[in-house]
């Protein structure tokens, strides 16, 4: 059931870490984005579904009509979800569920203008939390603002993480202050303290970049971590941008006096994915890989830092080549969030 987009109560978001009823993707579309490229993305969304898929079931948004190419492509180890769409990057415009003050869930869909106006048309990537909540038959709430979920991470506790170099960028909402957005996140996801990076990664600031995503520089393997990407080589083009942000989460969470641990990830030189941008799924974590010798050892470090889950790697050079990785391309349900019929 759909509700009015409008707001009166303050919501809160389980943590990626917690259990899910499923994740949502979308099917590769958008032409001037992949140019060439685009059956080697269907062919390597489909290995991120499939990578998915034993550990949790995987609900494929794609163009009406082409539900048997979804299916021909992914083994049938997918369910098909025919929505209009412009672009797949579900993380972003795929809307969030979140837990009301009773304990239901609502889809939220924010705001969504393309990464800043980058790319036209976006009318159905705006409406598709509203459309995919109408197929899950869940409650459906918008928020008054632009974000995108690659943009932010939350503990489930109350700390969110995100970026200046995205949430701040005039490009996204030019009248909010910084106040302001606190305030909007807090109603909307819950976060009782909002911990500011000054970065993403530099290379995401291009055309067709999402103005620093945290999603590629640090992840959350649970409420008491910070993974951060920080290499020990200085010939990495990332290095002033990670020592840099490893000063502010330091300092970060020493002003709120918390005790999460920082867990410092070395990517090496310069590797070719964001080996960060790696899903959890139930079970398993889905990590970019670029077929060279910067993988093994990020694979191990993986492999430790999350010992009670299959680190599986999945090809990632073609959807670097769009601008994310796997958690770009993925929107955890949250277990229970979907009714049982």
């Amino acid at each position: 059931m759909q509700t009015p987009p409008h707001h009166n109560e303050t919501y809160r978001v389980p943590a990626e870490c917690d259990a899910h009823d499923g994740c949502i993707m979308a099917w590769p579309v958008r032409t001037e984005l992949w140019r060439d490229h685009l059956a080697d993305a269907k062919a390597d969304y489909a290995a991120v579904a499939r990578a998915i898929a034993p550990f949790e079931q995987v609900f494929m948004v794609c163009l009406p009509g082409q539900e048997a190419e979804v299916e021909r492509i992914c083994d049938g180890m997918v369910t098909p979800v025919p929505i209009p769409i412009n672009d797949s990057w579900t993380r972003d415009h795929g809307g969030v569920f979140v837990r009301d003050a009773q304990g239901g869930f609502v889809l939220v869909g924010f705001g969504f203008n393309a990464w800043g106006e980058r790319w036209h048309p976006h009318d159905d990537d705006a409406r598709l939390a509203e459309r995919l909540a109408g197929h899950f038959g869940v409650r459906y709430a918008a928020a008054p603002f632009v974000l995108e979920g690659g943009s932010w991470y939350t503990d489930g506790h109350g700390t969110l993480f995100t970026t200046e170099q995205c949430l701040l960028n005039p490009n996204r909402n030019p009248t909010r202050t910084r106040q302001d957005l606190e305030r909007l996140l807090g109603q909307w996801l819950g976060a009782d303290r909002v911990v500011w990076l000054p970065f993403g990664h530099s290379t995401d600031v291009g055309p067709e970049g999402t103005d620093g995503h945290i999603d590629g520089v640090m992840h959350l393997p649970d409420a008491g971590r910070v993974l951060l990407e920080v290499s020990s080589d200085e010939r990495n083009r990332e290095f002033a941008i990670q020592q840099a942000n490893l000063a502010r989460l330091r300092s970060e969470l020493d002003r709120f006096g918390l005790q999460t641990e920082i867990v410092q990830f070395d990517p090496g030189p310069n590797p070719n994915v964001a080996y960060l941008n790696h899903y959890q799924a139930n079970g398993a974590v889905i990590v970019p890989i670029a077929g060279d010798d910067h993988d093994e050892p990020a694979l191990a470090q993986l492999r430790a830092i999350y010992p009670d889950r299959e680190v599986v790697g999945v090809g990632g050079k073609i959807i670097m080549f769009g601008g994310g990785g796997p958690h770009c391309i993925t929107q955890q349900i949250p277990a229970g969030a979907l009714p049982r019929h």
